[in-house]
């Protein structure tokens, strides 16, 4: 998929990897992109500095705003070729996050890209073609120690984008899973990445790069962090060997001993 000429959304475009991919797309040659974010006033600042991007307030929990984002894009810009489904948290602990965590992290990491699918899907059918692009993570392929919840939902999201390739892949809408390992954001300043840094951690200019070539090749799997695909293979190679190797990174990582090891 080639960006210049196209239409393109980013949620939680004010910062972090999604600021990175409205510049980026801006500077490939879209032909508009629209930084929308919860937060008004950062992704107001962010298209601003875009020449030709729109600034538009979208709390991804709430389905209705996703509609009005379709909406106000296709109105301002055209029909939309690539919706990039990128808003996302972290929640730190296991089982005892309280409820409202649970679903506020299960809101914006799962069903946020449902909405997304709702909302665009059918006219991308109609039109005979589009993509989506879910950022998730390589906690959704392998899994995230320290966070149960991002975890789960990061592999409901990997499951997600999977299910929408398969069910609607052959209607002409392309779909993309970004699944990085630490990158420097916002979401990663307080805990340094934690484990998911242990091969060191990306700056979003180098993500956008990996995402580019991706979406040039028509990838299903975007892995900016090629490790990613090993520690894949390792996994299914033999689950409970990868389950035992990763309570040994659990305990190192808990301990504070280094966690780089070759």
């Amino acid at each position: 998929m080639d960006i210049k000429d196209k239409v393109v959304v980013v949620t939680g475009g004010a910062s972090g990897i999604g600021e990175a991919l409205c510049r980026r797309f801006a500077q490939t040659g879209a032909k508009g992109v629209v930084v929308a974010d919860v937060n008004e006033a950062g992704a107001t600042r962010i298209a601003n500095g875009i020449e030709g991007a729109l600034a538009f307030r979208c709390d991804v929990r709430k389905e209705e705003d996703i509609i009005d984002l379709v909406r106000f894009t296709e109105e301002k810009l055209g029909p939309i070729d690539l919706f990039c489904s990128n808003a996302g948290i972290l929640a730190i602990g296991g089982y005892e996050v309280s409820n409202e965590e649970w679903q506020r992290i299960w809101e914006i990491n799962v069903l946020a890209h449902i909405f997304v699918a709702r909302a665009v899907i059918p006219g991308m059918i109609a039109r005979g073609g589009g993509a989506i692009m879910i950022t998730a993570s390589a906690a959704g392929l392998l899994s995230q120690i320290g966070s149960i919840p991002y975890s789960v939902t990061k592999h409901a999201a990997v499951g997600l984008a999977e299910s929408l390739s398969i069910t609607y892949g052959d209607q002409g809408v392309k779909v993309f899973a970004l699944c990085p390992q630490a990158v420097r954001t916002a979401m990663t300043a307080d805990t340094g990445g934690g484990v998911a840094a242990v091969d060191g951690m990306m700056e979003p200019d180098q993500l956008v790069d990996a995402v580019v070539a991706g979406l040039e090749k028509e990838e299903f799997l975007i892995l900016p962090h090629p490790e990613v695909k090993q520690y894949m293979q390792r996994k299914t190679a033999d689950y409970d060997r990868w389950l035992s190797g990763m309570r040994r990174l659990q305990a190192r990582f808990l301990t504070g001993a280094p966690l780089k090891t070759n």
